[in-house]
């Protein structure tokens, strides 16, 4: 059995003055895997943050571009994981608006590699969001159909409580809900689209997994000012090994969103159904 734990985190604008924070916050899960967003000037002063992101943690580092400066990143402990087989980023500064990048590696047991995708979508708008989703679930699933993509999604989740429309910005007003006639005067609806997409690409979202599963209302916390749109998903096969799913909030001063945990048991994953990529 391995139990591997996932952790994604919002670093806010890169969250160089708030490091310290952040990495108690990270090393509080014990992550093997840490999904990166707002990575921004980590590679500055020859890779400074990055060196120093490795050394706190004693985990590598992974960076892919991106054409808004807010990047992701990829944080993997390779005395659990081993030598990465796989690190690709094509396409995706021209495809994405903060890019992503998949890497991937090879386990006992499991007949092709398990991969990881950090994402940022768009916030402006759920039209681009919903392309981006599809780009990142194609992405991900190019090294194998074992794969789990996590981040800062940007939308509200596919399903759950409502969001908090009075702490919306006018701006995540108008690019998080359904839009309607202002003459009617309906009433507020999220869009989901983004998290439907990849619903429809074969994932899975972990929080709502283990909700159906257990009926906790904790599973569902939001991770931002109004919803939870910090997400983990989990491709089919990755269903059954989910085992524990959990909001890191302290310190509350380390971001502007908290992180989420997941844990996943490799021995558990259902390896009956595999294909390749093409």
């Amino acid at each position: 059995m391995m139990l591997l734990t996932v952790v994604t985190q919002n670093l806010c604008q890169g969250g160089l003055d708030r490091w310290p924070q952040l990495a108690q916050r990270i090393a509080a899960a014990n992550p093997d895997v840490v999904l990166l967003q707002e990575v921004r000037d980590w590679t500055r002063d020859g890779h400074q943050q990055a060196v120093r992101a490795e050394t706190d943690l004693d985990m590598e580092v992974l960076l892919a571009p991106s054409r808004s400066g807010l990047g992701t990143g990829i944080l993997y402990r390779r005395s659990t994981l081993g030598r990465r087989v796989y690190w690709n980023t094509d396409y995706a500064a021209d495809e994405t608006h903060h890019g992503l990048g998949t890497a991937a590696f090879t386990l006992p047991g499991l007949p092709q590699p398990l991969a990881f995708t950090s994402l940022h979508f768009t916030p402006y708008s759920a039209d681009k969001a919903v392309a981006e989703a599809d780009f990142a679930a194609s992405r991900s699933y190019k090294p194998s159909p074992f794969t789990l993509l996590g981040g800062d999604v940007n939308f509200p989740p596919q399903a759950g409580p409502e969001p908090a429309y009075e702490r919306m910005r006018p701006f995540n007003r108008g690019s998080r809900l359904v839009l309607t006639d202002p003459r009617q005067d309906a009433p507020p609806t999220p869009d989901r689209r983004v998290a439907w997409k990849l619903h429809a690409n074969g994932f899975r979202d972990a929080a709502w997994e283990l909700h159906q599963r257990t009926g906790e209302k904790e599973l569902l916390q939001r991770t931002g000012n109004d919803d939870r749109i910090d997400q983990i998903w989990v491709s089919t096969p990755l269903v059954p090994a989910l085992v524990s799913y959990r909001l890191l909030a302290t310190p509350s001063a380390a971001s502007d969103h908290h992180g989420v945990a997941v844990t996943i048991d490799t021995e558990l994953i259902d390896t009956e159904v595999t294909w390749t990529y093409h």
